[in-house]
Parts: structure tokens; sequence; C-alpha cells
């Protein structure tokens, strides 16, 4: 397959890279991008070949997270349509959680929102000293979707959790190390050297077996995640609807300090 928005390499024989490419607009995610991220991931279901994948943005940073200036198509239809499509973010996580691939994330400057999403959905993560993670949903009138909030819960814990969702804290690289965010930092200019010599560890482990054990974790850990999360797109919506909403997005881009009303 062709893509427009990310780079699929392969970078050892066992070993694949998948790189965000655009950089421009750091990594931003909209619509197409995200169904591309998708597609990739679900490409290396009949991959036999493939042990592990490496995913890294390009440019500064691993992923800004929502592109706030994609007004497409995708998302302007009939709200029956609109709840469909609003969850391609959610779409986009499950295929990488459920990729049989050891994966990992070589982590440079910005997680941010959806691109923490993505970190968090990996099994592993590698940051660069300049690393940080933020979930900037909360100052633009809106929750955490995608299903994301359990992956970041079993990885911090509730409290930090909160502070992270609620509290909109930008989190740097030592942070995340210390609360197990990260398996590993290094310097920005080691990253991909360090991203690769754990993807060739994980390579040289028997397949079969090291894929079974990742689901058999994932399952155990995950085991309510549907049961719990599967009203996020809808709440979402409504939250997008409020004039809360409409106040946040004009503070956030003209960076003024919003006041809420609870409407």
């Amino acid at each position: 397959m062709n893509y427009s928005h990310l780079k699929v390499e392969r970078t050892a024989p066992a070993i694949a890279t998948v790189t965000f490419s655009r950089a421009a607009k750091a990594n931003a995610l909209h619509y197409g991008h995200l169904e591309e991220i998708e597609a990739a991931a679900l490409a290396f279901r009949d991959d036999a070949e493939t042990r592990v994948v490496i995913f890294t943005g390009a440019g500064r940073h691993f992923s800004s997270g929502a592109d706030l200036t994609d007004e497409g198509s995708a998302y302007r239809a009939p709200l029956v349509l609109r709840r469909r499509r609003m969850r391609i973010g959610e779409r986009c996580i499950s295929a990488l959680t459920q990729m049989d691939q050891i994966t990992i994330a070589a982590w440079n400057g910005a997680a941010m929102g959806g691109g923490a999403c993505i970190a968090t959905a990996l099994d592993f993560r590698i940051g660069a000293d300049d690393c940080f993670m933020q979930y900037p949903e909360i100052d633009i009138g809106v929750n955490l979707m995608w299903r994301s909030l359990p992956l970041l819960v079993r990885l911090v814990g509730a409290a930090r959790a909160k502070r992270l969702v609620i509290g909109g804290e930008r989190i740097p690289a030592n942070t995340l190390l210390a609360w197990g965010v990260l398996d590993e930092r290094v310097p920005s200019t080691r990253l991909l050297q360090a991203a690769r010599a754990m993807a060739e560890r994980y390579a040289a482990k028997p397949p079969v077996a090291a894929q079974m054990i990742k689901r058999s974790v994932n399952q155990l850990a995950g085991a309510l995640d549907a049961a719990i999360m599967h009203m996020d797109a809808d709440q979402n919506l409504l939250a997008a609807g409020s004039d809360d909403r409409r106040a946040a997005i004009e503070a956030y881009l003209a960076k003024t300090t919003p006041t809420f009303t609870g409407n």
C-alpha cells in the first residue's frame, strides 16, 4: 500500500519501522493519517517474517496529537455517520494493541493527546531526553477517548492519570522514566539506535511463544476495557457541542484564558 502520511520500511530482517511523516505539522493526526496508521498495523497481520515493529515520528516530535486545523469532510456529516467516523482513533489504537509483533515507540519530542494514546498502545517506549507527554483534551473542552484511558491508568496509576488527563500537566522525560511510562531514556542522537537494539533483543526470541505471551498479558490487563470505555466517542460528541468547548477552542487558538460556565 502507498501511504501519504507515514513510511513503512524494513530496517533489519525481522524488524520494520513505521515513521509518521507529517513533520511540518509535528505529526498531528487527522482522519486520513489515522486511517493509514490503522491500515499499516493491520498489514502486519499476515506478515510472518516481521517480529518487531518500531514506531517513530519524523522531525522533532513523535506526534502532537489531533490536528485542530483539520476541518475535512470526514467530520462534517449527519450525526449517525459522525459517530462512526469519530471511532477512527479507537480503531487505530485497537489495531496497534492487537498486533502480534512486539511494538516499540522511539519517542522523540512531544507525544500529546492522540500521540500519547499511540505511545501507550505500544508494548515498550524508549524516550529521547527531550520527550514529553501531555493530554490537552481537557483544555479544549473534551474528554480523552480512543479507549485509551485504561492504557494510561495501567502504566501510571489512578492519581497520576488524573494529573495528566484532568490536570493536563506536561510530564518530562525524567519523570516519565520514574513513573514507568518509559522503559529507557536516551540522548536524542541515540534514540533509533537504542530502539533497534531493543528490537533485536525481542526479534531473537521464539516468535510463537513471544506473541502468545504478549496477547495473554494484554487480554489479562485489559479484560474490562471494552465494557467500561464503549461510550467515550459519544461522550466526546456531547462535550464537543457545549459552549465550554467553543470557548476552549477559541482561547486555545488565540492563546488567551477561557472562562468556563458548565454549559
